[in-house]
């Protein structure tokens, strides 16, 4: 895919920290390419290394080495260039807790020279239509991430950047925050948006990349990404689940316990995924009648576990808990692009 048919395009990014355990990598020759339009998640566990991509895509810190562009330009040499298209929540969003949402807003609008009708638009568009009168700090932690992305929409940007839109919130804020933006991508804008939340991101995203350790794993639509796992599994309830696995281990099929009653079955790697109807044929030879019978779909979460395992990136190279040394900042730079 060429520069010009992406929003994003990354190439060979590195950037190390100095940690008093030495150099740590915290992006290691990461690529990563998100289309125009749609949802595209980037996805990978705390410590991956996502936070300081989004942060060097926006110039923020400095990459040691690679290529980013953004809409065709490169970035940050050429950022004055697209920075009008780009609207970004990198962290908390900050606002006057004493100022309502609808004044916060308006203040903003005028720093960045927008029409001051806009104002209620963006409000609209978020579901805040009706609270925009409500002092800040009256919102609850949805309502402000989404008072956040409507100060992002102000300048009508054609791409939007939230890092981790949905920490901290309760599943009815995480569900409007899901639907805010979906909504943009179905209004044509380009939304990149980061968690490690893989099960959360796959319900809106149309593509994704998955990242450990500072690098590619993965790349490219959903329906791509789960078909590259392993294959289908099937849950099998039955009464003697030792019998049953016997039976089916002996047939070739790949055999775990789950529960008292409770086998996983799956017919291993780089073979057709198992039919119930095999399951059943070769059990009911031998008396032994299923109570349940349930296929397990791949999610991105088992695919990311499975894409992991061998070589541990879904930790942080200096172990579990490993936090990422605090990141540079430009003067005067902003959390909210």
């Amino acid at each position: 895919m060429s520069t010009a048919s992406l929003a994003v395009e990354v190439r060979d990014l590195r950037k190390t920290y100095r940690t008093r355990r030495g150099r740590r990598p915290a992006v290691a020759g990461l690529d990563l390419s998100v289309p125009h339009r749609g949802v595209h998640g980037f996805l990978g566990p705390n410590g991956s290394g996502k936070t300081t991509t989004i942060r060097m895509l926006l110039g923020l810190i400095t990459a040691d080495s690679g290529v980013m562009h953004v809409f065709g330009e490169p970035v940050p040499h050429r950022i004055n260039r697209v920075i009008s298209r780009v609207g970004a929540i990198v962290e908390q969003p900050r606002f006057f807790p004493a100022f309502t949402g609808r004044r916060n807003l308006e203040l903003l609008a005028r720093a960045i020279d927008t029409p001051h009708a806009r104002v209620d638009e963006v409000l609209a568009e978020v579901g805040l239509g009706d609270r925009g009168d409500d002092r800040f700090r009256a919102y609850s932690l949805g309502m402000k991430q989404r008072l956040a992305i409507a100060a992002t929409l102000l300048k009508d940007p054609d791409l939007l950047i939230f890092d981790e839109p949905t920490n901290g919130l309760d599943p009815a804020g995480i569900h409007e925050i899901r639907r805010t933006m979906r909504g943009l991508a179905d209004r044509g804008k380009t939304v990149l948006v980061s968690s490690h939340i893989l099960s959360e991101v796959a319900q809106i995203a149309d593509t994704v990349s998955i990242i450990g350790r500072g690098r590619l794993i993965a790349e490219g639509q959903v329906t791509e990404i789960l078909a590259s796992g392993s294959e289908q599994a099937v849950r099998v309830g039955i009464a003697d689940p030792q019998r049953a696995a016997g039976l089916l281990t002996g047939a070739g099929l790949q055999v775990t316990t789950t529960g008292d009653h409770l086998l996983t079955v799956s017919s291993g790697r780089g073979t057709r995924p198992v039919e119930p109807s095999r399951i059943t044929e070769i059990l009911a030879r031998q008396g032994l009648y299923v109570s349940e019978l349930t296929p397990i779909r791949a999610d991105l979460e088992s695919v990311f576990l499975e894409l992991t395992a061998d070589d541990h990136l879904g930790s942080s190279p200096d172990g579990p808990g490993t936090r990422q040394a605090p990141p540079e900042r430009h003067a005067g730079s902003e959390d909210r692009a």
